[in-house]
Parts: structure tokens; sequence; C-alpha cells
């Protein structure tokens, strides 16, 4: 790897091209070797995770969200065009329309992959956008998968290295220029259009975080979806010669010197080498629970813990000893009284820790819609329970949540189980069971598990057997057999759905 420091700029020093950041991450993606070439490991995963986001897609195609991005989609034809997650499979739109339909379809559950280091990520939000593109273009498999590594390896690096959140950057910035850049791994643009695309998809993108604060609403599906979209037009309209503003992220009046930490910000970016495999791929992890990964062992830690707590209306308190970013994102640290709210939106309660913990405790596991229904979330004893469940910043599990080693690298917490007799009873879990230090790390199988859960009812055994067979063979898909990525549904299901929402512009 070469580490790239990133600081800023004045106009005056007219910074060269080759020596911006936004040139550097398009010169790996179109640097990224053939996908005969790719590492086999990373280009495994990267069939895993188009199989993770189709599970976790069929499963929201009937919430409004995603209905309603499918209307806005749908109302786009286009030939060739790009296929739309629940959809009749002779139905095409344009793909950027496309991507942002599937695009929230994969993002509503919050239930697909992440990475989290400086900053947080799904990176799996890459793909929609990339499958659009690839469909509309006639790429095959293997050039989908060339733009997947390689969109993977810009999110992680940047992710890695440049924290948005502390200054209430919403983390889809970083997406879409791992996006634009993915784009250009797979279409094997000019690095020259690649560097302007990130210059124009990150000067779109960088949004507040408010999105994910107090009463959190259905944009936070949206918002990967928009960054995906606007990806595609910024490499749509730097393929027709058109700049971006530049430096975009060392100007003056550019992403760091006002958006981040000012005009001294100093970052160190690692990039790797010309011919060095792109594995970050290796370095994410996926969802066995649909809520904020930062939660994803708690509800493990709470099917160990009920089994020696007793009746839980003899719990007195209960204290999750966590990292900073659990405990000030979706814990009691937040300040947010929305997360204490039994009628706050599923998009709120996914971001309650106090809540995730006080519904697994009581129901020893987790449910994608179960677990959030109005009338779960509203039940005396959940709220008695709830309401006594709070967090503090452990500087420990801080410490321990930036280990620079990904092996080393805990998201999990300490919970210590006061009774009402005095008794206290204490347990912690460092990371989920289905992370790659897990108990149960996911492989092909929990992948085709987890698909298969989340498709009963709605995708029929033969088309769900027909999609992981297409999915498992990625790399030899031919163009046309990139629509077998989209598991079959019965139109009927989602247009009974669509029937009843009311009309927007399109």
């Amino acid at each position: 790897m070469i580490d790239h420091e990133v600081r800023v700029h004045p106009s005056a020093d007219r910074l060269p091209r080759e020596e911006q950041l936004a040139w550097r991450l398009a010169a790996v993606a179109t640097g990224t070797q053939e996908a005969a070439e790719l590492d086999q490991e990373a280009a495994a995963m990267a069939a895993n995770r188009v199989i993770d986001n189709a599970a976790v897609a069929v499963a929201s195609l009937l919430r409004r969200p995603v209905a309603v991005a499918r209307a806005q989609a749908l109302a786009h034809p286009a030939a060739p065009g790009a296929s739309v997650f629940g959809t009749d499979p002779g139905l095409r739109v344009s793909p950027e329309w496309a991507a942002w339909a599937n695009g929230t379809a994969v993002r509503e559950l919050d239930f697909h992959d992440t990475f989290l280091a400086a900053d947080y990520s799904h990176p799996g939000d890459n793909i929609p956008p990339l499958l659009a593109v690839a469909q509309h273009t006639g790429r095959s498999g293997a050039d989908l998968l060339r733009g997947i590594v390689a969109g993977y390896e810009i999110h992680v690096a940047l992710v890695k290295s440049i924290c948005l959140h502390a200054h209430r950057i919403d983390h889809v910035a970083h997406l879409s220029a791992a996006t634009a850049c993915g784009l250009g791994a797979m279409l094997r643009l000019p690095t020259e259009t690649v560097y302007q695309a990130v210059g124009q998809a990150v000067h779109t993108t960088t949004a507040t975080r408010q999105s994910r604060k107090g009463e959190i609403s259905s944009w936070k599906a949206y918002a990967p979806a928009f960054a995906g979209k606007a990806a595609i037009e910024a490499v749509d309209r730097a393929m027709r010669g058109e700049g971006s503003p530049g430096p975009i992220y060392e100007g003056e009046d550019g992403f760091l010197a006002w958006m981040l930490d000012g005009p001294e910000a100093v970052y160190t970016v690692p990039l790797p080498e010309p011919g060095e495999p792109r594995r970050a791929i290796l370095d994410t992890y996926t969802k066995e629970h649909s809520a904020e990964y930062q939660a994803q062992a708690i509800i493990d830690l709470a099917r160990r813990l009920r089994e020696r707590t007793g009746p839980l209306s003899e719990v007195r308190s209960i204290v999750l000893h966590t990292s900073h970013h659990t405990h000030s994102v979706i814990g009691s640290g937040s300040n947010d009284p929305q997360k204490y709210d039994p009628t706050a939106s599923r998009e709120t309660l996914d971001h309650s820790v106090p809540y995730i913990l006080a519904v697994a405790l009581e129901d020893g596991g987790w449910h994608h819609e179960h677990s959030y229904a109005p009338e779960r979330a509203q039940r005396p004893a959940t709220v008695e329970l709830w309401k006594k469940i709070s967090t503090v910043e452990d500087p420990e599990w801080t410490r321990r949540y930036h280990h620079p080693d990904p092996n080393q690298r805990a998201f999990g917490g300490r919970a210590v189980v006061t009774l009402n007799d005095g008794t206290v009873i204490e347990d912690e879990l460092a990371v989920a069971d289905a992370h790659p230090a897990g108990a149960r790390p996911f492989d092909r199988t929990g992948y085709t598990r987890k698909f298969r859960t989340l498709a009963e009812g709605t995708v029929t055994p033969a088309a769900q057997d027909a999609f992981l067979t297409a999915a498992g063979r990625l790399a030899e898909l031919d163009a046309p057999g990139l629509a077998a990525l989209f598991p079959a549904v019965d139109p009927s299901l989602t247009a009974d759905r669509d029937a009843g929402l009311p009309k927007g512009l399109f």
C-alpha cells in the first residue's frame, strides 16, 4: 500500500491533478486488474454481497419507501435500460433510476454489509448503481466484478482515513466517490474521466447527518440511492467532457477546508500500489440481524444474557458499557428522546440500542419485521424494560473500536444488569457471531441461508435456485445473463402495493 498525504492547498499552489486525492482514487480504479486476475477471495466475496443485496431487497419490496422509489423509476422507461427488483423482467428503466429504486430496496431494512473505521459505511450500496449501468451498457459479469471490487477498494480506503461524522457530514459522500470509481473500472474509462466524475459526485452528495438524527425518516434509505444515482449522472457528464470543481478535496474552499478539519487538515489515505491485489472487500462484513451494525453483537449478547437474568420484571437497571460511536450514535449518549419513544419510526428504532437490547432480551432473537412492529414497540413490559437501559462510553471499548488490526477491532460492549435484589450480572461480547472474527462467521452457506429466509413467500424455491446459481457464476455471466441477478417475483405482488400510492410529478 502507498500512503497518500492529503491536505488543503491555496489556489495559488495550482496543485497538479496527479497529486490530488480524486486523481489518485481514479488511478486505482482505472488500474484495477482484469476480472480473471482479481484476487479469487475478493471475487468470491463480491458474489456473496450480490446475494446479500438481493436478499434484503426482496424482503423490502412491499415497504412504502421502496414502493415509492420503484414507482418513480418505472416512470422512466429506457432501452436498453436496467432491471428493477420486484417488477416484470421485461421492464427496463433508465440506469440512474434503476439504481435509485434498487438502492432504496437494498438499504431500506438496514440489513446488508458494513465497514466501520474512522467513519461508517455500507459498501454494498455500490452494487445497485454498478449493476444498473452494467445492464444498460451491455457489460459482462466479469466487468461487473471488476467494478464491485474497485468500488469497495476506494470506499474502504476513504472510510479508514477520513472521518465525516465528527463534522456531522453523512457518510454517503464517500459512497459517491467509490461508486464513480467503480463505474470507471467497470467501463474501462480514462483516469481523467473518472477524476472529473469523482469531483462532481463528492460535490453533489455532501449532506448533513440529520438524516440519521432525531426523527429518522425514510430518507435514510433513500440517501445512498441518491448518491448512486448522482454518481451515474456524474460519470455520464464526465464522459461527455464536462469537468468538476477542483481540487475537490484539497481546495481552499473545498471539502477538507470547510466541511471537515479545516485549512490545517492533514489526512493519510492508504491506496494499493499498481498491480497490488484489491482485497479491501475482505475487510467488510454483513449483518445477521436487521439493525445498526453496532447493535449486532448486542443482540447476540442479549441471547446469551437472558439465560441468566431470570424474569425481566426483576431488572432494576441495565448499563451497556461500549464505544463512543455506539454510545453517541445509537445509545443514550445521543441525547435523542426519540430513541426511547414507543411511537418512533422503524428507522429510529433500528438506531436505538436500548430498544434493541430490550426486545432481544425478551424475545431471544431478532426479526426484520416483527421486532419493529408498532404493537411490539408499544408493549408495556417492553417499554418498562427499555426505560431502564442506558449506555456509557468506556475508553477501552472506544480503543478496541478503532484498533488498527481488523481482527482485533471490537464493536460490542459489556452489559451490567442489576436486579431488584441487588444481584449484578455481567457479560460482554466483542463482535457479532456472524463477524469474520465471531463465533459463526458468514460464508457462502450463511449468505445463501439469509437469502432463502428473506425470500420465503416472495420468491419461489425454483426462482431462488435460479438466482443463486447465477450469482455463483457471476464471473461467467454474459451481458443478458445479468438479468438473472434479479430474483423472479410475481409482479402482481408489487403491482397491488404500488396501486395505492399517491401520484408525484412523473
